[in-house]
């Protein structure tokens, strides 16, 4: 992987690039739509395509566990199946380039996030309020219920079948490697916002020996192999306290990464999520490129751009499409109410996706409240295009010198 910087903003830290892959070029910054288990939901590759996707991420996690074999060995997960397909760009049909995670964010979302019934960011519909209301309850040395985590990796519990799994950072490469990305990520621990300092402190240590193992397996397998070299990065944490966030993006910058993710959770506000994002880029060495994992809210994407993320994934699009929700010019609308069965009209009248070309409101709607999956399809297909677009335009808008 070559990364090329063509651009960079005079008021922002915002900057135009090239991902180089072996699988095709990526221009920078972009959307990064979640393919979980080698699937963008409801769309097929060719049609993710044409919303204009450039890059999608997979989730190591997920397909280690599906596909699956009855009575398979520990060891055997479903990356061998994608291997012995030719990979994952094989097995998907997808021809672009791909990302995998590294299973670390499951460490989260398995463990206290489940624990607690918080997200990465705590905010009004979470239980604990905002920043000023964030009280710590995690401490040095607890555990989630569901995990066990150790100094050499995490101890899971598969949610399909309870079976006990191990997953630490050698194992994380190899899964990755059989996997077969173009950009794969070491293996971390991303903590709870309701971490202490002393927890994130300890938790930043290992992810920190963690990077280090990852880094030499990697290096170890590369040799020699005649394979196209997978980009490996590494990925910054240390929650919402400044000083352990700069600390690791000196310490995750200092080593030969070929990029770097800026991981873990964002403290209790967006407005936490920014400063984050500025203490750790004025760390981070500038001519790599940096990702953004899991965030990527339509307001919050010209300001993560503006601080100098290359590349970024999030589910928002799809998630919401599956909820029967559109992004558009007029906003979030809710196609499940009733009063759209009276709209004759395109979801986004400036939009020119194939959706609003052809579909109305009104049919979106009825078919939505008659439960025809079609409708997912549809507003899936609207809204990563739609968000393509809007990114699309910011690019314009930094060749322009306007942010």
């Amino acid at each position: 992987m070559q990364f090329h910087i063509s651009k960079k903003s005079k008021i922002s830290n915002a900057r135009l690039g090239f991902l180089e892959t072996s699988h095709g070029v990526v221009q920078t910054p972009c959307l990064v739509p979640v393919a979980t288990q080698a699937v963008v939901k409801t769309l097929t590759s060719e049609e993710v395509l044409q919303t204009k996707s450039q890059i999608l991420i997979a989730n190591t996690f997920h397909l280690h566990l599906k596909p699956s074999v009855a009575g398979r060995k520990p060891g055997q997960g479903g990356e061998k199946i994608l291997q012995k397909a030719g990979g994952i760009h094989e097995f998907m049909h997808w021809k672009n380039p791909i990302m995998t995670d590294s299973g670390g964010f499951q460490v989260f979302s398995l463990g206290f996030g489940q624990d607690l019934n918080v997200g990465k960011i705590i905010n009004a519909k979470d239980r604990m309020g905002s920043d000023a209301d964030l009280k710590e309850e995690i401490k040095i040395g607890a555990q989630p219920k569901k995990l066990k985590i150790r100094q050499d990796g995490v101890f899971f519990r598969s949610p399909i079948d309870g079976r006990e799994l191990f997953i630490g950072p050698k194992e994380s490469i190899k899964i990755q490697q059989q996997i077969g990305a173009d950009i794969i990520f070491a293996f971390d621990e991303c903590t709870a916002p309701l971490a202490s300092h002393e927890y994130t402190k300890n938790s930043l240590l290992k992810t920190h020996e963690w990077a280090k193992v990852c880094l030499n397996v990697h290096n170890a397998s590369a040799k020699g192999s005649g394979e196209p070299k997978q980009a490996l990065y590494g990925i910054v944490q240390g929650g919402r306290y400044k000083d352990l966030r700069i600390e690791s993006a000196k310490f995750i910058g200092s080593l030969d990464f070929d990029g770097f993710g800026i991981g873990g959770e964002f403290g209790g506000d967006k407005k936490t999520m920014e400063e984050m994002l500025k203490w750790v880029v004025a760390e981070l060495p500038e001519k790599k490129p940096r990702h953004l994992l899991g965030i990527g809210h339509l307001e919050d994407i010209e300001k993560i751009i503006k601080a100098g993320v290359d590349t970024f994934d999030c589910t928002v699009p799809t998630h919401y499409a599956r909820r029967g929700v559109a992004f558009t010019s007029e906003g979030k609308l809710n196609l499940k109410q009733t009063k759209f069965l009276k709209k004759r009209e395109p979801l986004d009248k400036g939009c020119v996706c194939q959706v609003c070309l052809v579909y109305k409101k009104d049919y979106i709607c009825h078919l939505l409240k008659s439960g025809e999956i079609t409708a997912l399809r549809l507003i899936t297909f609207h809204n990563l295009y739609y968000f393509n677009n809007y990114i699309e335009e910011i690019r314009e808008k930094i060749k322009r010198g306007e942010i």
